[in-house]
């Protein structure tokens, strides 16, 4: 509504979003602008794609807000939560084949304990795996919460599952390999100083778009003591902010799930 607002008259908003759901919302709050929005129930790793089809290019921003919404996770019957007791789903898109039960239920000790490694940074990740496996099925969210605790307790500020449910829902939604060829496809669309912003919610994004950025900022890529450059890499973005941008304390206090937020912001040159 923002972007609507501050463009107008003459700006138009292209809006990419993998949850029907979310699609459902934005077209009721967005309907006011009425044919200057355009919204497309689609993954955003095809965001070259989306944006030829509507004819968007070249933009002059684009901006990803990653991971979950608010809604999403409120929403028992998704499970993304560990407050309430759901089918162990966490699909963006209901539609997509691979559910957490899947990957909780199907994968190896081994790859179980790689993920919540990955994707969770989740330092017990192999006691869990193999709790896990011993519980197998596990088809809802307490169940899993119950096993998980029965590895880590019930200490710390943080909750126990926090970590494996992080670790689960990107493995289901493929989180980190759509970003990285979201990524990619951004410089081609971007008009001559377009901006692209980016709102990530944990390290393992945040880290993605940081070198992605500072790569693209940059001339040659070659290692380090190479006397000729090879690569033939030229700048295409500039870094509008160098350090990541993160709520003030008052915005935290105002929206507690703003905490953990960080945002980068390149230009294209």
């Amino acid at each position: 509504m923002a972007i609507l607002e501050r463009s107008s008259p003459g700006g138009q908003l292209l809006g990419i979003e993998v949850d029907p759901k979310s699609i459902e919302i934005a077209e009721k709050r967005l309907r006011p602008f009425g044919g200057t929005v355009f919204l497309a129930n689609e993954n955003f790793r095809y965001l070259e794609d989306i944006c030829q089809r509507y004819d968007f290019h070249p933009v002059d921003g684009i901006l990803f807000d990653l991971g979950m919404s608010s809604f999403q996770l409120e929403d028992a019957r998704r499970g993304f939560s560990f407050k309430f007791d759901a089918p162990l789903d966490m699909r963006f898109n209901p539609a997509q084949p691979v559910t957490a039960a899947n990957i909780v239920n199907h994968s190896s000790e081994a790859e179980l304990a790689s993920l919540l490694r990955e994707y969770g940074e989740e330092r017990r990740s192999r006691l869990i795996a193999r709790k896990v496996v011993s519980h197998r099925p596990v088809s809802t969210t307490l169940q899993l919460v119950s096993i998980v605790r029965q590895v880590l307790g019930v200490s710390g500020k943080i909750h126990p599952a926090t970590r494996t449910f992080q670790a689960l829902r990107i493995a289901v939604n493929q989180e980190l390999a759509n970003l990285k060829e979201a990524l990619e496809q951004t410089i081609s669309l971007l008009g001559s100083r377009g901006r692209l912003v980016v709102i990530s919610y944990h390290s393992l994004e945040d880290r993605l778009v940081k070198q992605f950025m500072q790569r693209e900022s940059k001339g040659c890529l070659c290692p380090p003591g190479i006397p000729v450059c090879t690569c033939g890499h030229v700048p295409t973005l500039k870094l509008v902010n160098r350090k990541a941008i993160t709520p003030s304390p008052e915005e935290r206090e105002a929206n507690p799930r703003s905490h953990s937020a960080k945002l980068r912001t390149a230009q294209r040159l």
